[in-house]
C-alpha cells in the first residue's frame, strides 16, 4: 500500500463508530506484548544503527520508559475516557453541561533516531489510547530498527489501526503534507518549522518536540560540586549527549571553573571508566553527525577556546571508526561560535562563568526559550528567581533530565524549542477532542431572553446580572 493509500484506509475508519475501551486496552497489550516478546532484536537493532550502544542502555533509555508509559495508560484511560461533568451556571438551569471525549481520527506521528523506540512507540500508544488510529513515520537514520518496527507491528496490528511507513526525506515530506487529524513530530527545530508549514496547509494541528540550548545553571550556594557533577555529566553523557533535554551548557559562579572541571572529570571516570568501546557509552549514530561536532571543536579551538578532554586514559589505541567521541569541557567559548549557536547534541559541554544569578538568567533570555532548564543549589529563594525570571519547557532542580520521567507532569517546549506536551493525561488529552455537550431541560426558562425585547427583558436581564 501507498502512504495514501494507509491514510485513506485508516481515515475511513475513523469515521465510523470509535473503539471502545476494551479495543483501546487491547491495543495497548499489543503494544505491551511487542516490547516483552522481542526487546532483544529491537536492542540489537539500536546496537547496529548506532555502531555503539549496548542492551542496557536501550533497556534505561527506551524500553524502561516505554513500559512506564504503557503502565500508566492502562490504569487510567478508563478514567480519562469518561465524559466529564461541567458545573452550570445558574442562569442555565436546569439544563446540564458535560464534555465528551472523543478520539481526533487519524494521527501521524514522526519520530527522531536518537531515542528510535521511546519517542514512536511512546507517542503512538498514547494516541491509541485515546481511540486514535495511527500511522508512524520513523527516522531513515536508524534503519534497522525502522524496518523492524514495520515488521513487529504489522504483524499485530491491522494497517488501518497502526501502521509504519519507512522512507527518507522524500517520504517524510509526503507524510507531512497528509490531511492528518493530528501530526506529532519530535526532531530538530529546522526539520519542525518544514512539518509545521507543511501541515498549516491542511490546518492540521500539530505537536512540536523540538529541542535546543538547554541551560544548567550551577549556582554559588552549590556547596556539593562534586555530586552536582556527577548528575550532570550522566545528562550531558546519557546516550552519548543525543538527547533534546541533555545540558547544553552550563553557568557556573566565577572563579569555580576549575574546581567544577575536577568535579566533572572525576565524575565521567566513575560512569564510563573508558569509553572505547564501552557499551554503556552510545556512539555518535552517524559520520555526518561525529564530523559535525568535530568541526564545532576545532571553531571553538581556532577562536581561542580551550578544550578539555575529560574521558580517563585510553588503555591502548582507539578506534576512531566506532565513532565513540570522548567526553570534553569547553571554556571561554565566545557567543559567535557554532558551539553556542547550534543545539550541540553530543558529548561537549560549553562552560560559562558568571559574576551573579541575575547574569545567568540575562543569559538565558537573551536566547531562544530552551526546552530544559536545570538548577543546582541549596538557596530557595536564587532558584525561585530563576524560576520566576526565565521560561523553559520544563525544569528539574538539584539534578538533571527527571522531569521527563515523571508520567503526571507534561513535557514539552516552548517558543523554538517546540509547542504542545504530552505525557499522562495532558497527553492523551492532545490526542483527545473535547466535545462540549449542552443539553437543555424541557422546564427552561430561555424563552425569556427571545424577543420582542421590552419591560419583562429588562427585568431578567437586571436579575442576570447580579448573578454575574
Amino acid at each position: 500500500m501507498t502512504v495514501q493509500d494507509l491514510f485513506d484506509a485508516q481515515h475511513a475508519r475513523s469515521r465510523m463508530a470509535p473503539p471502545d475501551l476494551a479495543e483501546r486496552l487491547d491495543r495497548l497489550a499489543r503494544v505491551a506484548h511487542l516490547l516483552e516478546e522481542h526487546s532483544g532484536a529491537l536492542s540489537a537493532a539500536v546496537q547496529a544503527d548506532f555502531g555503539v550502544r549496548g542492551e542496557r542502555l536501550t533497556e534505561i533509555a527506551d524500553l524502561f520508559v516505554l513500559r512506564g508509559v504503557l503502565g500508566d495508560l492502562r490504569r487510567h484511560t478508563a478514567r480519562w475516557s469518561r465524559p466529564q461533568r461541567v458545573r452550570t451556571p445558574l442562569y442555565l438551569m436546569p439544563g446540564r453541561g458535560r464534555i465528551e471525549r472523543q478520539p481526533l481520527g487519524v494521527v501521524g506521528i514522526i519520530g527522531p533516531w536518537n531515542y528510535p523506540l521511546q519517542l514512536t512507540l511512546g507517542p503512538a500508544a498514547i494516541a491509541l489510547a485515546a481511540g486514535n488510529r495511527v500511522m508512524l513515520k520513523p527516522s531513515e537514520i536508524t534503519p534497522r530498527t525502522s524496518a523492524l518496527l514495520a515488521e513487529l507491528v504489522a504483524k499485530i496490528f491491522a494497517p488501518d489501526e497502526f501502521s509504519v511507513v519507512q522512507g527518507g526525506a522524500e517520504v517524510a515530506a509526503e507524510f507531512a503534507a497528509l490531511p492528518f487529524d493530528h501530526l506529532f513530530f519530535t526532531g530538530s527545530t529546522a526539520v519542525g518549522r518544514k512539518v509545521a508549514e507543511a501541515a498549516a496547509r491542511n490546518l492540521t494541528p500539530t505537536t512540536l518536540e523540538l529541542g535546543g540550548k538547554s541551560p544548567c545553571i550551577v549556582d554559588a550556594s552549590c556547596d556539593d560540586l562534586a555530586g552536582a557533577a556527577l548528575k550532570i555529566a550522566h545528562g550531558k553523557l546519557l546516550n552519548g549527549g543525543q538527547t533534546c533535554i541533555a545540558p547544553d551548557y552550563v553557568l557556573l559562579s566565577r572563579g569555580r571553573e576549575q574546581a567544577f572541571a575536577e568535579a566533572y572529570r572525576a565524575a565521567v571516570a566513575r560512569l564510563f571508566p573508558r569509553i572505547d568501546g564501552n557499551p554503556d557509552y552510545a556512539a555518535i549514530v552517524t559520520d555526518r553527525h561525529h564530523a559535525r561536532l568535530l568541526a564545532l571543536l576545532d571553531e571553538a579551538r581556532a577562536a581561542g577556546a580551550r578544550v578539555e578532554d575529560v574521558a580517563p586514559a585510553a588503555a591502548g589505541p582507539t578506534d576512531g571508526a566506532q565513532r565513540q567521541l570522548r567526553p570534553a569541557l569547553v571554556f571561554g567559548a565566545t557567543p559567535e561560535l557554532r558551539l553556542m549557536q547550534e543545539e550541540i547534541f553530543g558529548p561537549v559541554l560549553p562552560v560559562l562563568p558568571c559574576d551573579s544569578a541575575q547574569d545567568a538568567i540575562a543569559h538565558i533570555n537573551a536566547g531562544p526559550r530552551p526546552l530544559a532548564l536545570y538548577w543546582f543549589g541549596s538557596d530557595g529563594a536564587a532558584r525561585d528567581a530563576v524560576l520566576r525570571g526565565t521560561v523553559s519547557g520544563g525544569v528539574t532542580v538539584n539534578d538533571t533530565l527527571l522531569h521527563i520521567a515523571h508520567d503526571g507532569l507534561p513535557f514539552g517546549g516552548i517558543g523554538e524549542s517546540g509547542w504542545g506536551a504530552y505525557h499522562g493525561e495532558t497527553g492523551f488529552l492532545r490526542f483527545t477532542h473535547q466535545k462540549s455537550v449542552f443539553v437543555q431541560s424541557r422546564w427552561a426558562a430561555g424563552h425569556l431572553l427571545y424577543p420582542p425585547y421590552g419591560a419583562r427583558f429588562d427585568r431578567v436581564m437586571g436579575w442576570i446580572r447580579k448573578l454575574l
